[in-house]
């Protein structure tokens, strides 16, 4: 279908007029910009990152995002790592006006699942996703209820006998979309083995076929996420543990690996995240010297945006690329492009 070769060939078009998703660092650095210089580093950061003065851009502080990106690409790529949620972070929340599936929704709505299964997953999300995304209530407060969606939702995906075998052909046949600029996003990091951490309250399987047919599943990347086990026959009979919800993504759920043992010396982080639970991506990291958050807020914007920009030192409204992120690590990487 028209819409699936489009992201797969990473040349869909933004609504909002930035530099095409393909052109390289030095292109970037070409633009204009307005951006007030900071006083102590004597720098002009929109000079160096055009993107930040895209209108979707807000940051509540912006010399100190100045600083932290100075010291970013100060440090050096060496002490650099990615940490970045997946659904509706790298992939797209929306195209045309409708809704992009998530990849529990791409599993939701393929084929292989029944209509009545399909109508008790989505009068689950109907129910859970207002709560999840709810200003008023706490993390605390919401915490078991994302257990409780998640284990209601995995129980009807076991009722239908789902085939490892089939994987590949639900995702081609979806209509999930990565954000425009994506392939640059990726192929910056593998160039300059950079590492990629993504960490996901999706289903890992699908997730990782996503990327992999969009050719951009690099070695530097590296998956936290819900795998699917199957049996010797291929067929899923369970979810493997921990079960990974919205908001609880952090050092309890990674106690266990050895992700970012592997990276003590990425002292350095950008954050990548759409919700509140995706702040605590970055506990596991030992002795975090710089930390840039990224978030990206998608849904009901004038409810959340408060609480966002006192969260994230970025936040990007109702924007569907990658743009800023991309330029951000083009500044980073400097002469090294």
């Amino acid at each position: 279908m028209l819409l699936k070769a489009l992201w797969v060939r990473g040349c869909l078009v933004s609504c909002v007029e930035t530099r095409p998703a393909n052109t390289d660092c030095a292109g970037a650095r070409r633009w204009g910009v307005s951006l007030s210089t900071d006083p102590v580093l004597g720098i002009n950061l929109s000079l160096q990152v055009p993107e930040l003065e895209k209108v979707t851009v807000h940051m509540r502080n912006p010399e100190h995002v100045m600083r932290i990106i100075s010291a970013l690409r100060k440090e050096g790529i060496d002490k650099l790592q990615v940490v970045s949620d997946f659904d509706m972070t790298l992939s797209r929340f929306g195209f045309n006006g409708r809704r992009c599936p998530t990849s529990h929704n791409i599993l939701d709505n393929s084929q292989v699942i029944s209509e009545e299964v399909r109508k008790k997953l989505r009068d689950l999300l109907h129910y859970y996703y207002p709560i999840e995304i709810d200003p008023n209530r706490t993390m605390e407060e919401k915490c078991p209820l994302m257990v409780e969606w998640w284990t209601r939702a995995h129980s009807l995906l076991l009722q239908q006998k789902i085939l490892k075998s089939d994987i590949a052909k639900i995702v081609e046949e979806s209509e999930v979309m990565l954000r425009d600029g994506v392939n640059t996003f990726f192929d910056q990091l593998h160039q300059h083995n950079i590492p990629l951490f993504i960490f996901s309250a999706g289903v890992g399987d699908i997730l990782e076929e996503v990327l992999r047919q969009a050719e951009v599943f690099h070695p530097n990347v590296n998956v936290m996420s819900n795998y699917m086990d199957f049996d010797d026959e291929g067929v899923l009979r369970q979810f493997k543990e921990p079960l990974i919800h919205t908001y609880n993504k952090n050092g309890s759920v990674l106690e266990k690996t050895d992700h970012f043992q592997h990276r003590s010396s990425r002292t350095n982080i950008i954050l990548l995240g759409d919700s509140m639970g995706d702040l605590s991506m970055a506990d596991g990291v030992g002795n975090v010297e710089n930390i840039l958050t990224i978030g990206f807020l998608n849904d009901k914007v004038d409810e959340r945006r408060g609480k966002y920009r006192d969260a994230y030192d970025i936040v990007l409204e109702k924007d569907e690329t990658l743009d800023v992120v991309n330029g951000i690590l083009c500044y980073i990487l400097g002469d090294l492009n």
